[in-house]
């Protein structure tokens, strides 16, 4: 080997290694929850994927997007409602890309760009309710978020499928005046229902006192079943009056008996 061939030795040597380097790198795995977006020359060409595949060295450059539903947090909010109680909510957010083209021309970010998204229509839409609907209708406040959300997020070819409103903070003072309102309306009902027992013992009574009234016989009988009740939990010597009508009754048999 000449010196000639001593020089072209390592130069082809270091060419054929960088041309397996490009094959190599141009040789792609996508998963079957991967895609591919191919772009020529910068120009956008489609996407690929499952499976194997293989781009045009240097040509041809590739973008992998995941297709699997995200789940992401949107941190705590702090919101005015409509009646004026600042409070701090937080949420979920559900989606996933569905064109993976367009989530990469079509924004920079899409998911910085679906956190923002989802940050302002929370503060947004539940500034626009009463602290008791928040409390209380959250289930058609997690199906607005969704709606405005996936509006919003729709031209990036992103699909929000559910969004979660977690937790709402009340500031202390709230919190108490809610327990204080709690504990007022638990009195409230003891009171009613105490009061409907009451008005329901007096009609009973009240129907009792019409039918002994209609049988004197009746009177006896319960002012004997009382001195009984009376007897039989106390041991004791018990005096008890005797109405007059009895005395007159047993004198008169008496006397004639004599």
């Amino acid at each position: 080997m000449g010196p000639l061939g001593a020089l072209l030795l390592p130069f082809l040597i270091f060419v054929g290694f960088a041309v397996l380097l490009i094959i190599v790198n141009s040789i792609k795995v996508v998963r079957e929850y991967e895609r591919l977006v191919v772009f020529r020359l910068g120009l956008l060409v489609g996407e690929r994927g499952p499976g194997l595949i293989l781009l045009i060295p240097i040509l041809e450059r590739a973008v992998k997007v995941g297709l699997r539903t995200v789940t992401m947090d949107v941190p705590a909010q702090d919101v005015i409602t409509k009646d004026n109680v600042s409070v701090k909510v937080n949420a979920v957010i559900y989606f996933r890309v569905v064109d993976s083209p367009r989530a990469i021309v079509q924004v920079e970010n899409y998911l910085y760009a679906t956190s923002q998204i989802a940050q302002t229509t929370l503060r947004s839409i539940l500034g626009e309710q009463e602290l008791d609907e928040l409390l209380s209708e959250r289930e058609r406040l997690n199906q607005a978020l969704q709606q405005v959300i996936d509006r919003q997020t729709e031209p990036w070819g992103v699909k929000v499928t559910t969004v979660e409103v977690k937790n709402v903070d009340l500031p202390q003072e709230m919190q108490r005046a809610m327990a204080r309102q709690a504990e007022a309306e638990r009195e409230r009902r003891a009171k009613v229902i105490a009061a409907e027992g009451e008005y329901q013992a007096s009609a009973r009574l009240a129907e009792a006192a019409a039918v002994i009234g209609r049988e004197p016989a009746a009177m006896q009988l319960r002012y004997l079943l009382t001195l009984d009740a009376i007897a039989t939990e106390n041991n004791s010597t018990t005096i008890f009056p005797v109405p007059i009508d009895i005395m007159r009754a047993l004198t008169a048999s008496l006397e004639k008996k004599s």
